[in-house]
């Protein structure tokens, strides 16, 4: 059975908007190879509209040499919108009729793991139908003020944490798994 990982980029105040204005001055080699591993053990990405609006303007033209974005491009893509008539980035499929049927099938399909990037309301939609098995949270030492957080004022839950790593530029990746929700 595979799991579906949420994988966020986290001021240290929970604000997940925007991570391109602010989290680039605290990449380093550690934390592009803690995404690149963490994107090669995924078997498909599950977006919200904006997410992958943002990631099909974005991906199709980029190259690298570690082969991230040839995995980004090549990986199946489901789109969950109620918006979209229809996405055409390589390999992706929009979500129609019953979702939380769709996923569940999803997860019960061999192959790797699903990760979810960005897409802040289908995460929260996601944790109100109980589907999320793991948060993969890149929290950085900066502190916004404001923006969008994560979790909505109505998400509730309690997680036991499952792996923590810090690295040299202050970021900390923290794995967290569900163990109820409130």
């Amino acid at each position: 059975m595979r799991k579906i990982i949420v994988t966020e980029f986290l001021s240290l105040d929970g604000v997940m908007e925007a991570p391109e204005k602010w989290s680039f001055p605290y990449m380093n080699d550690e934390i592009m190879k803690f995404k690149s591993d963490e994107l090669f053990a995924s078997g498909a990405l599950l977006l919200g509209r904006a997410t992958y609006e943002t990631f099909a303007a974005a991906w199709p033209s980029r190259t690298d040499p570690g082969g991230f974005a040839d995995r980004m491009n090549s990986l199946p893509k489901y789109v969950l919108s109620n918006t979209l008539k229809e996405v055409k980035w390589n390999n992706s499929r929009l979500m129609k009729g019953n979702a939380v049927d769709e996923i569940t099938k999803l997860k019960q399909e061999a192959g790797q793991d699903i990760v979810v990037h960005g897409s802040r309301a289908l995460v929260n939609w996601l944790l109100g139908h109980g589907l999320i098995d793991e948060y993969h949270l890149l929290v950085y030492p900066i502190v916004l003020g404001s923006g969008k957080r994560l979790f909505s004022d109505q998400a509730r839950g309690t997680l036991k944490l499952v792996e923590s790593r810090s690295f040299g530029t202050g970021v900390v990746a923290l794995s967290y798994q569900p163990v109820t929700t409130i």
